[in-house]
Protein backbone atom coordinates (compact mmCIF):
# COMPACT_ATOMS: atom_id res chain seq x y z
CA UNK A 1 0.00 0.00 0.00
CA UNK A 2 2.93 2.26 1.15
CA UNK A 3 4.26 2.78 -2.79
CA UNK A 4 0.54 3.03 -3.67
CA UNK A 5 -0.45 5.89 -1.78
CA UNK A 6 2.41 7.42 -2.66
CA UNK A 7 2.06 7.32 -6.56
CA UNK A 8 -2.04 8.19 -6.05
CA UNK A 9 -0.40 11.34 -3.96
CA UNK A 10 1.75 11.91 -7.06
CA UNK A 11 -0.99 11.57 -9.92
CA UNK A 12 -3.24 13.99 -7.37
CA UNK A 13 -0.84 16.59 -7.04
CA UNK A 14 0.04 16.16 -11.01
CA UNK A 15 -3.67 16.97 -11.73
CA UNK A 16 -3.43 20.14 -10.10
CA UNK A 17 -2.08 22.01 -13.11
CA UNK A 18 -4.56 20.78 -15.57
CA UNK A 19 -7.71 21.28 -13.02
CA UNK A 20 -6.17 24.83 -12.77
CA UNK A 21 -6.16 24.85 -16.87
CA UNK A 22 -9.31 24.29 -16.99
CA UNK A 23 -10.19 26.55 -14.29
CA UNK A 24 -9.11 29.26 -16.26
CA UNK A 25 -10.89 28.04 -19.75
CA UNK A 26 -13.71 28.09 -17.26
CA UNK A 27 -13.50 32.06 -16.38
CA UNK A 28 -11.55 31.59 -12.87
CA UNK A 29 -9.14 34.31 -12.74
CA UNK A 30 -5.58 33.15 -10.70
CA UNK A 31 -6.72 35.77 -7.75
CA UNK A 32 -9.95 33.74 -7.09
CA UNK A 33 -8.70 30.23 -7.82
CA UNK A 34 -5.89 31.23 -4.96
CA UNK A 35 -8.48 32.34 -2.64
CA UNK A 36 -11.23 29.58 -3.22
CA UNK A 37 -8.31 26.82 -2.91
CA UNK A 38 -6.53 27.77 -0.04
CA UNK A 39 -9.55 29.17 2.12
CA UNK A 40 -11.62 25.65 1.11
CA UNK A 41 -8.35 23.39 1.57
CA UNK A 42 -8.23 25.42 5.49
CA UNK A 43 -11.59 24.78 5.88
CA UNK A 44 -11.23 21.07 5.29
CA UNK A 45 -8.04 20.47 7.01
CA UNK A 46 -9.60 22.18 10.22
CA UNK A 47 -12.81 20.41 9.94
CA UNK A 48 -10.52 16.82 9.75
CA UNK A 49 -8.52 17.83 12.84
CA UNK A 50 -11.67 18.13 14.23
CA UNK A 51 -13.59 14.96 13.86
CA UNK A 52 -10.43 13.35 14.03
CA UNK A 53 -8.66 14.41 17.09
CA UNK A 54 -5.85 11.83 16.64
CA UNK A 55 -4.19 13.86 14.01
CA UNK A 56 -3.50 16.22 16.00
CA UNK A 57 -1.07 13.93 18.62
CA UNK A 58 2.52 14.06 18.43
CA UNK A 59 4.44 10.93 19.68
CA UNK A 60 7.55 12.83 20.60
CA UNK A 61 5.25 15.31 22.59
CA UNK A 62 5.93 15.27 26.39
CA UNK A 63 2.51 15.30 27.16
CA UNK A 64 1.59 11.82 28.65
CA UNK A 65 -1.79 11.91 29.51
CA UNK A 66 -2.85 13.19 25.95
CA UNK A 67 -0.70 13.31 23.85
CA UNK A 68 -1.70 15.84 21.77
CA UNK A 69 0.89 18.53 19.92
CA UNK A 70 2.22 21.80 22.26
CA UNK A 71 1.47 24.40 20.11
CA UNK A 72 3.42 27.62 21.58
CA UNK A 73 2.52 31.47 19.90
CA UNK A 74 6.05 31.17 18.22
CA UNK A 75 5.77 28.26 16.33
CA UNK A 76 1.86 29.28 15.86
CA UNK A 77 3.10 32.55 13.86
CA UNK A 78 5.66 30.72 11.72
CA UNK A 79 3.46 28.24 10.81
CA UNK A 80 0.57 30.88 9.82
CA UNK A 81 4.01 33.12 8.44
CA UNK A 82 5.68 30.05 6.10
CA UNK A 83 1.96 29.87 4.31
CA UNK A 84 1.40 34.20 4.56
CA UNK A 85 4.62 34.92 3.09
CA UNK A 86 6.50 32.09 1.25
CA UNK A 87 3.42 29.42 0.33
CA UNK A 88 0.86 32.24 -0.75
CA UNK A 89 4.19 34.02 -2.95
CA UNK A 90 4.89 30.87 -4.38
CA UNK A 91 1.41 29.71 -5.42
CA UNK A 92 0.94 33.29 -6.63
CA UNK A 93 4.16 32.74 -9.04
CA UNK A 94 3.04 29.48 -10.13
CA UNK A 95 -0.32 30.08 -11.10
CA UNK A 96 0.38 33.07 -13.09
CA UNK A 97 3.02 31.24 -14.91
CA UNK A 98 0.40 28.81 -15.50
CA UNK A 99 -1.99 31.46 -17.25
CA UNK A 100 1.00 31.96 -19.41
CA UNK A 101 2.94 28.81 -20.47
CA UNK A 102 1.87 24.98 -21.03
CA UNK A 103 0.93 22.88 -17.70
CA UNK A 104 3.60 20.13 -19.06
CA UNK A 105 6.34 22.43 -19.69
CA UNK A 106 5.56 24.07 -15.84
CA UNK A 107 5.60 21.29 -14.38
CA UNK A 108 9.40 20.14 -15.99
CA UNK A 109 10.78 23.77 -14.50
CA UNK A 110 9.44 23.65 -11.54
CA UNK A 111 10.19 20.11 -10.91
CA UNK A 112 14.20 21.78 -10.50
CA UNK A 113 13.43 22.69 -6.75
CA UNK A 114 14.90 19.40 -5.56
CA UNK A 115 18.12 20.31 -7.06
CA UNK A 116 17.87 23.75 -5.98
CA UNK A 117 17.28 22.44 -2.27
CA UNK A 118 20.38 20.98 -2.43
CA UNK A 119 22.51 23.54 -3.83
CA UNK A 120 21.38 25.77 -1.66
CA UNK A 121 22.18 23.70 1.73
CA UNK A 122 25.86 23.29 0.19
CA UNK A 123 26.39 27.03 -0.25
CA UNK A 124 24.78 27.24 3.16
CA UNK A 125 27.03 25.01 4.56
CA UNK A 126 24.19 22.71 5.97
CA UNK A 127 25.54 19.92 3.34
CA UNK A 128 28.08 18.39 1.65
CA UNK A 129 28.85 18.52 -2.10
CA UNK A 130 30.35 15.37 -3.57
CA UNK A 131 31.57 14.00 -6.73
CA UNK A 132 28.25 12.01 -7.00
CA UNK A 133 25.85 15.50 -6.63
CA UNK A 134 28.50 17.17 -8.08
CA UNK A 135 27.42 14.85 -11.60
CA UNK A 136 23.49 14.63 -10.54
CA UNK A 137 23.39 18.92 -10.49
CA UNK A 138 25.17 19.13 -13.62
CA UNK A 139 23.08 16.31 -15.40
CA UNK A 140 20.02 17.65 -13.77
CA UNK A 141 21.65 21.61 -15.75
CA UNK A 142 21.89 19.85 -18.81
CA UNK A 143 18.33 18.43 -18.41
CA UNK A 144 16.30 21.94 -17.80
CA UNK A 145 18.70 23.64 -20.54
CA UNK A 146 17.26 20.59 -23.12
CA UNK A 147 13.64 21.60 -21.63
CA UNK A 148 13.82 24.99 -22.34
CA UNK A 149 15.54 25.60 -25.59
CA UNK A 150 13.84 22.55 -26.96
CA UNK A 151 11.16 23.86 -29.53
CA UNK A 152 8.04 22.48 -31.15
CA UNK A 153 4.54 22.48 -30.20
CA UNK A 154 4.73 23.85 -26.81
CA UNK A 155 4.15 27.34 -26.24
CA UNK A 156 7.19 28.62 -25.03
CA UNK A 157 6.55 32.06 -22.82
CA UNK A 158 9.84 33.51 -21.89
CA UNK A 159 8.09 35.41 -18.88
CA UNK A 160 5.91 32.08 -18.08
CA UNK A 161 9.42 30.33 -17.58
CA UNK A 162 10.50 33.27 -15.31
CA UNK A 163 7.60 32.93 -12.74
CA UNK A 164 7.96 29.69 -13.44
CA UNK A 165 11.53 28.89 -11.91
CA UNK A 166 10.43 31.69 -9.68
CA UNK A 167 8.27 29.63 -7.94
CA UNK A 168 10.60 26.75 -7.62
CA UNK A 169 13.40 29.45 -6.03
CA UNK A 170 10.44 30.50 -3.47
CA UNK A 171 9.71 27.04 -2.52
CA UNK A 172 13.15 25.96 -2.04
CA UNK A 173 13.56 28.72 0.28
CA UNK A 174 10.13 28.09 1.85
CA UNK A 175 11.86 24.48 2.94
CA UNK A 176 15.09 25.27 3.91
CA UNK A 177 12.98 28.15 6.28
CA UNK A 178 10.19 25.39 7.24
CA UNK A 179 12.75 22.65 8.44
CA UNK A 180 12.65 24.15 11.66
CA UNK A 181 9.27 24.00 12.48
CA UNK A 182 8.11 20.48 10.23
CA UNK A 183 9.34 18.13 13.11
CA UNK A 184 7.53 19.93 16.07
CA UNK A 185 4.08 20.11 14.70
CA UNK A 186 1.99 17.05 13.16
CA UNK A 187 1.88 17.24 9.72
CA UNK A 188 -2.10 17.56 9.37
CA UNK A 189 -1.93 20.53 12.13
CA UNK A 190 0.88 21.99 10.38
CA UNK A 191 -0.81 21.84 6.34
CA UNK A 192 -3.67 23.47 7.90
CA UNK A 193 -1.91 26.27 9.67
CA UNK A 194 -0.08 27.16 6.41
CA UNK A 195 -2.95 26.94 4.54
CA UNK A 196 -4.83 29.22 6.88
CA UNK A 197 -1.71 31.55 6.51
CA UNK A 198 -1.81 31.90 2.69
CA UNK A 199 -5.22 32.13 2.81
CA UNK A 200 -5.53 34.91 4.57
CA UNK A 201 -2.81 37.26 2.58
CA UNK A 202 -4.56 36.29 0.10
CA UNK A 203 -7.80 37.49 1.32
CA UNK A 204 -6.20 41.15 2.80
CA UNK A 205 -4.45 41.32 -1.24
CA UNK A 206 -8.22 40.94 -2.71
CA UNK A 207 -9.65 43.31 -0.02
CA UNK A 208 -6.68 46.18 -1.40
CA UNK A 209 -7.41 44.91 -4.91
CA UNK A 210 -10.90 45.45 -4.68
CA UNK A 211 -12.13 42.26 -4.71
CA UNK A 212 -11.89 39.00 -6.66
CA UNK A 213 -14.81 37.95 -8.92
CA UNK A 214 -16.53 35.25 -8.29
CA UNK A 215 -19.62 34.72 -10.92
CA UNK A 216 -17.90 32.41 -13.22
CA UNK A 217 -20.29 29.42 -13.15
CA UNK A 218 -21.03 26.14 -11.99
CA UNK A 219 -18.09 24.29 -14.14
CA UNK A 220 -15.21 27.33 -12.97
CA UNK A 221 -16.28 25.89 -9.04
CA UNK A 222 -16.20 22.69 -9.70
CA UNK A 223 -12.57 22.68 -10.67
CA UNK A 224 -11.38 24.95 -8.08
CA UNK A 225 -13.30 21.98 -5.77
CA UNK A 226 -11.37 19.95 -7.53
CA UNK A 227 -8.13 21.38 -7.07
CA UNK A 228 -8.46 21.89 -3.12
CA UNK A 229 -9.95 18.73 -2.53
CA UNK A 230 -8.21 16.07 -4.80
CA UNK A 231 -5.01 17.96 -5.70
CA UNK A 232 -4.71 19.84 -1.81
CA UNK A 233 -6.33 17.85 0.57
CA UNK A 234 -6.45 14.61 -0.85
CA UNK A 235 -2.66 14.63 -2.17
CA UNK A 236 -1.37 15.52 0.71
CA UNK A 237 -3.26 12.87 3.15
CA UNK A 238 -2.27 9.93 0.81
CA UNK A 239 1.01 11.15 0.95
CA UNK A 240 1.26 11.41 4.77
CA UNK A 241 -0.09 7.89 5.04
CA UNK A 242 2.32 6.63 2.03
CA UNK A 243 5.21 7.91 3.98
CA UNK A 244 4.41 6.51 7.04
CA UNK A 245 4.35 2.89 5.06
CA UNK A 246 7.79 3.95 2.57
CA UNK A 247 10.07 5.77 4.29
CA UNK A 248 11.18 9.45 3.20
CA UNK A 249 13.52 8.70 0.32
CA UNK A 250 11.64 5.88 -1.62
CA UNK A 251 8.28 8.55 -1.26
CA UNK A 252 10.60 11.25 -2.36
CA UNK A 253 11.60 9.13 -5.23
CA UNK A 254 7.41 7.90 -5.82
CA UNK A 255 7.07 11.68 -6.37
CA UNK A 256 8.93 11.98 -9.27
CA UNK A 257 5.34 10.47 -10.76
CA UNK A 258 4.21 14.07 -10.51
CA UNK A 259 5.46 15.79 -13.75
CA UNK A 260 5.47 13.00 -16.07
CA UNK A 261 1.37 12.45 -15.11
CA UNK A 262 1.31 16.40 -15.81
CA UNK A 263 2.62 15.96 -18.63
CA UNK A 264 0.64 13.05 -19.81
CA UNK A 265 -2.56 14.69 -19.14
CA UNK A 266 -2.02 17.80 -20.74
CA UNK A 267 -1.42 15.88 -23.54
CA UNK A 268 -4.61 14.12 -23.54
CA UNK A 269 -6.90 16.48 -22.56
CA UNK A 270 -5.40 20.26 -23.77
CA UNK A 271 -3.29 18.70 -26.43
CA UNK A 272 0.28 19.98 -24.87
CA UNK A 273 2.54 17.87 -26.82
CA UNK A 274 6.78 18.32 -25.70
CA UNK A 275 9.21 17.50 -28.32
CA UNK A 276 11.51 14.57 -27.86
CA UNK A 277 14.52 17.04 -27.07
CA UNK A 278 12.50 18.35 -24.09
CA UNK A 279 10.83 14.86 -23.05
CA UNK A 280 14.58 13.85 -22.91
CA UNK A 281 15.67 16.99 -21.13
CA UNK A 282 12.30 15.98 -18.53
CA UNK A 283 13.56 12.71 -18.08
CA UNK A 284 16.77 13.81 -17.26
CA UNK A 285 15.95 15.93 -14.68
CA UNK A 286 13.43 13.64 -13.04
CA UNK A 287 16.43 10.99 -13.01
CA UNK A 288 18.58 12.99 -11.32
CA UNK A 289 16.73 13.96 -8.36
CA UNK A 290 15.48 10.10 -8.41
CA UNK A 291 19.40 9.04 -8.21
CA UNK A 292 19.90 12.19 -5.59
CA UNK A 293 17.31 10.54 -3.43
CA UNK A 294 18.87 6.69 -3.65
CA UNK A 295 22.31 8.79 -2.90
CA UNK A 296 20.37 10.19 0.28
CA UNK A 297 19.43 6.91 1.63
CA UNK A 298 22.27 5.09 1.65
CA UNK A 299 23.88 4.79 5.15
CA UNK A 300 25.93 7.77 6.74
CA UNK A 301 24.31 10.29 4.52
CA UNK A 302 21.43 11.70 6.50
CA UNK A 303 21.89 15.12 8.14
CA UNK A 304 19.44 17.84 9.01
CA UNK A 305 19.10 18.80 5.22
CA UNK A 306 19.50 15.55 3.48
CA UNK A 307 16.31 14.60 5.87
CA UNK A 308 14.06 17.82 4.76
CA UNK A 309 14.90 17.38 0.97
CA UNK A 310 13.92 13.54 1.59
CA UNK A 311 10.83 14.16 3.12
CA UNK A 312 10.37 17.81 0.97
CA UNK A 313 6.31 16.94 0.42
CA UNK A 314 5.81 15.96 3.81
CA UNK A 315 5.57 19.90 4.51
CA UNK A 316 2.75 21.17 3.52
CA UNK A 317 2.04 20.65 -0.11
CA UNK A 318 3.26 22.39 -2.90
CA UNK A 319 1.68 24.84 -5.82
CA UNK A 320 2.29 22.42 -9.03
CA UNK A 321 1.04 22.58 -6.88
Amino acid sequence: MGPTLCLLSAACFGAMAIFGKLAYAAGVSPGALLLVRFGLAAGLLAMLLLLRPGLRRDPASPDRQTGFAHVTLGLLVTALGLGAVGYATQASLYFAALDLMDASLLSLVFYTYPLLVTLTAVLLGRDSLTPGRCATLVAASCGTLLVLLGTGGVDFHLLGVALAFGAAVTYTVYILVADTVVHRLPPVMLSALVMAGAALTLAARALVMDGVDLSFGLQGWMWLACIAVVSTVLAMLTFFAGLRRTGPSTAAILSTFEPVVTTALAALTLGEILTPVQIAGGLLVLSSVAALQVHRARPGQHGPVSRQVNADQSLPPRVNA
